[in-house]
């Protein structure tokens, strides 16, 4: 494993290159790729952080939880939520913000804030040609011609190896309600998610599934502390119709369901393949019905569906509703069979193969990963 400690080294190693190269963060995905470990581990630090101006600069190595700690003690926060993969995939190591950025990492709040991509104001990266290339800015006001910033946002280290990030911050939440709706089945829970976020109430998460004690609908609204009584109060008359409608009693228990959202906790040391399906949320109950899963949790207000199937089953086969399904958590020989990533359409895939020449003309970061080997194949 190769881990230079400052972006020129990046550029040399890369540069000198001879082979493929599989691009590392803190290596909590689980995701393999041709060749040898090319590591950010080493690229850390905050580079800079102005509270006042809700933005932050840092080494694309740097520790989520660092970032987290530092945001904390200024009571600010990723609006974007990004979730632990470690519990879920059975990983170590620790999640690094480039890794975040690398595959638009986004929780639950998503739904209501947007995602890792949104908050992404710009990047530092180097190409498959060693050269260092930057876009975007450290402010929120900035023109600087092609958006590359959100392009290599979610290109999980196909197009570049990012060296440094910069994002827009917000302040954290004074405190937050949840409202549960037990009991009910996937169509009437997606319905009532749906009503929730079509409220003025401004709903940061809407979540069904069973967490321990039974299925459930889960919806939450954040704020100042008055603000949010009455939001939830009013909300819980709006949502009345599908059933009984309980308050979580503390904004501590709260935090603890949200995480297990955010983390897919359910199915953490559960066997199986998992699977990552985005949908439109009014296909989300029909879809459901179809898959044959053993377990799911639907997220995004049932934009986000989380499977564990059999181990070997071909979700996407099952599928009859457009929409996209991502192998999370499989063996080597199912990754192999299916492919992790959803197969794109062909105009799509023509696209995609045309940017990894531009960027990666010799075809070397992330061989394999995200059809990242078509562009050899023309």
């Amino acid at each position: 494993m190769q881990a230079p400690a400052s972006e020129a080294d990046l550029c040399k190693f890369v540069q000198a290159a001879g082979g493929p190269l599989a691009i590392r963060g803190g290596g909590t995905r689980g995701v393999q790729a041709e060749g040898a470990v090319l590591s950010t581990q080493e690229l850390t630090g905050i580079q800079l952080y102005e509270p006042g101006a809700l933005t932050l600069v840092a080494a694309a190595g740097t520790p989520l939880a660092e970032i987290e700690a530092a945001l904390a003690a200024e009571n600010q926060r990723l609006a974007f939520e990004p979730m632990d993969h470690r519990g879920l995939l059975g990983t170590q190591g620790e999640p690094t913000i480039g890794g975040v950025v690398a595959a638009n990492v986004s929780g639950p709040r998503r739904v209501a804030a947007g995602a890792c991509r949104d908050f992404l104001l710009g990047v530092r990266f180097v190409d498959g040609q060693g050269q260092a290339i930057s876009n975007g800015g450290r402010v929120m006001k900035n023109v600087t011609g092609y958006d590359l910033v959100k392009l290599l946002c979610g290109s999980h280290g196909t197009l570049g190896v990012l060296s440094e990030v910069s994002l827009k911050v917000l302040p954290r939440a004074e405190t937050a309600a949840t409202l549960l709706l037990p009991g009910l089945d996937t169509g009437a829970a997606v319905a009532a998610l749906s009503a929730a976020l079509g409220s003025p109430f401004d709903v940061t998460g809407a979540a069904y599934g069973d967490l321990g004690d039974g299925p459930a609908a889960m919806i939450r609204i954040e704020g100042f502390a008055d603000s949010v009584t009455y939001r939830a109060g009013r909300l819980a008359d709006l949502l009345g119709r599908f059933g009984a409608v309980e308050p979580v009693p503390s904004a501590e228990q709260s935090a603890a369901i949200w995480r297990a959202v955010r983390d897919v906790a359910p199915f953490q040391g559960q066997p199986g393949d998992l699977w990552r399906i985005s949908v439109k949320p009014g296909d989300a109950p029909g879809l459901a019905a179809q898959l044959g899963a053993e377990q799911l949790l639907f997220d995004w207000g049932g934009g986000l569906i989380w499977a564990r199937m059999a181990e070997g089953s071909d979700l996407r086969a099952r599928m009859t509703v457009p929409g996209h399904a991502t192998l999370m958590r499989a063996s080597a020989d199912t990754v192999a069979r299916l492919g992790r990533f959803h197969p794109e359409s062909e105009p799509l895939a023509r696209i995609s193969a045309g940017l990894r020449a531009r960027f990666d003309p010799r075809g070397i970061f992330n061989r394999g990963l995200m059809g990242a080997d078509a562009a050899l194949q023309e």
